[in-house]
């Protein structure tokens, strides 16, 4: 393709006219990129982005970016450094204002303190727990009710038995006359299998009150009979005596006294 000599002669007048700005231009650049280099010694694949400078002209960090050779993709990473003198760079606040000034002494009792009102609180939490729950668990007021049996002694004639029922089972009352209040007390320790005084059994001699229960196999003993004139076990033969303590049979001990009281003199309280 042929260029006109009139092209030519404009392309070169212009060349001629802007070389001074041209030269002055390229000067500058070198001047401001041997600048840098001499700063940061930036590697050739790095391109700087950024800097920063502390009031007495050192560098406080810098941010490059970094340009690894293409080879089909190109790939740009950008990080920062910070200054090499972290001693100018890093700066660590005041806490002197938050620290305790108490002593140790003081610490330890504070620490003392609030370790025993906490254990304080914990007890009277369990405690008052426990007792709510020992509260929903006992008996209702209709069951404490039954827990104590009242008995009229005045429909009881001399010599004879009564059986009531107290929490389920059976309980003998005797009215005794003076003549087996005699035969209970002489009656020697060395002739029992469970030796126990009448008087360790009975709280007024004519009033004798046990459990109907047999202390063997937990049978009802009918009474009035026997060898001993007390109490009989017909299921296993074992016999009781007037003051219901055991003297012939499997039974191992006498039979068993409630918790009683007489409130007057003709009533009765069990339980």
């Amino acid at each position: 393709m042929a260029v006109s000599p009139r092209l030519a002669t404009t392309a070169f007048n212009r060349t001629f006219i802007n070389a001074p700005y041209i030269v002055a231009a390229i000067k500058k650049l070198f001047k401001s990129s041997s600048s840098f280099r001499n700063d940061f010694r930036v590697s050739p694949n790095s391109l700087i982005v950024g800097a920063k400078r502390r009031s007495d002209g050192s560098v406080l960090s810098k941010s490059v970016l970094n340009a690894a050779p293409s080879t089909g993709t190109s790939q740009k990473r950008l990080y920062s450094s910070s200054a090499v003198d972290s001693s100018k760079s890093t700066i660590v606040p005041d806490f002197s204002k938050y620290r305790k000034s108490s002593d140790e002494n003081t610490s330890r009792a504070f620490t003392y303190l609030m370790v025993g009102t906490t254990g304080a609180l914990t007890a009277a939490g369990a405690k008052n727990s426990i007792t709510d729950f020992l509260v929903n668990m006992s008996a209702s007021a209709d069951i404490l009710a039954l827990a104590k049996v009242e008995v009229d002694l005045a429909k009881i004639p001399e010599g004879k038995n009564v059986v009531i029922k107290w929490r389920g089972k059976p309980v003998f009352i005797r009215h005794r006359t003076s003549g087996e209040i005699a035969e209970a007390n002489a009656t020697q320790l060395s002739e029992l299998r469970d030796p126990q005084n009448d008087s360790d059994r009975v709280k007024k001699p004519e009033w004798l009150v046990m459990l109907g229960v047999c202390t063997h196999l937990g049978c009802v003993p009918i009474g009035e009979a026997g060898d001993y004139g007390g109490w009989y076990c017909p299921c296993h033969g074992s016999h009781y005596d007037i003051s219901g303590r055991i003297r012939k049979g499997p039974a191992p001990l006498n039979l068993e006294i409630p918790a009683y009281d007489f409130d007057g003199e003709d009533k009765l309280v069990i339980g």
